[in-house]
């Protein structure tokens, strides 16, 4: 019997189970990173996402027939001054 024999081939064992182990471990650390990368790429993207904007302004015409018939009001005694100011002020988004 040779004595080296088993010795050499139970280190050579021990060598391959470690570094299985080894790349084993690597590998799903490698997976986590990935993983929190995404996550941290997924919520940069979010947060850079654009703001909805203000609805648009009515178009001019509608605001210029608004203000006649809130003048046309006024001229009728329908509404007073103080009144008519404030209503224009909400028609013109002021």
């Amino acid at each position: 019997m040779n004595r080296r024999g088993p010795g050499l081939l139970g280190a050579v064992a021990r060598t391959a189970v470690v570094a299985g182990t080894a790349s084993a471990v690597s590998g799903r650390v490698q997976q986590r990173q990935q993983q929190k990368w995404g996550a941290q790429q997924e919520a940069a993207q979010q947060q850079a996402a654009p703001v909805q904007a203000a609805p648009p302004a009515p178009p001019a015409d509608d605001l210029i027939d608004r203000l006649e018939r809130l003048a046309e009001l006024k001229k009728q005694g329908i509404l007073t001054d103080a009144e008519f100011e404030v209503q224009k002020a909400k028609i013109l988004g002021g």
